[in-house]
C-alpha cells in the first residue's frame, strides 16, 4: 500500500493532480486509514501511470476515461481505442502544421529585420499589421 506522497513519487504525478483525478472519478477513491490517510494499491500505480502517459501524449480526460472503461472489457475489440489514438495523431499533426507556419512567419520577420532602430523595425511593423497575415491559432 502507498500513501498519496509515495504514489506521487512513484508515478511522477503531483499530489493535487491525484486528488483532482479522484474528484473527477478518473481514479477510484482509495480506502482510508482511521486517521483519514489515503492508501493506494499497485493497481492504482498502474492506472495513474497509464493516465500520466496518456496525458503526456496529449489525450484529453474524456478520451482517457473512455480508454480506461474499455480496459475493463478485455475481450472487446480495440477498434475504438485505435480510433481515439488516430484522432489524437491528427490533432498532433494539425498542431505541428500550425507550429511550422509560425516558424516560417517568425523566420521571415527576423530575416527582414535590419536591426536598425525600433521606429523602423520590420518585426514591429509586421506584428502591428495583422491584415493579410496567416492565422496561426
Amino acid at each position: 500500500m502507498f500513501t498519496i506522497g509515495a504514489l506521487s513519487k512513484r508515478t511522477g504525478v503531483n499530489i493535487e493532480t491525484i486528488r483532482y483525478y479522484e474528484r473527477i472519478m478518473l481514479i477510484p477513491p482509495p480506502p482510508r486509514t482511521e486517521s483519514g490517510r489515503r492508501l493506494y494499491a499497485a493497481d492504482d500505480v498502474r492506472r495513474l501511470t497509464f493516465i500520466r502517459h496518456a496525458r503526456d501524449l496529449g489525450f484529453d480526460i474524456a478520451a482517457i476515461k473512455t480508454m480506461l472503461s474499455l480496459q475493463e472489457v478485455p475481450e472487446a475489440s480495440c477498434e475504438q481505442v485505435s480510433r481515439i489514438a488516430a484522432d489524437q495523431l491528427e490533432t498532433v499533426e494539425s498542431r505541428i502544421r500550425r507550429l511550422l507556419g509560425l516558424r516560417t512567419e517568425l523566420t521571415r520577420m527576423i530575416d527582414e529585420c535590419d536591426n536598425g532602430n525600433v521606429a523602423n523595425c520590420r518585426i514591429i511593423e509586421v506584428l502591428a499589421d495583422s491584415a493579410g497575415q496567416p492565422d496561426t491559432q
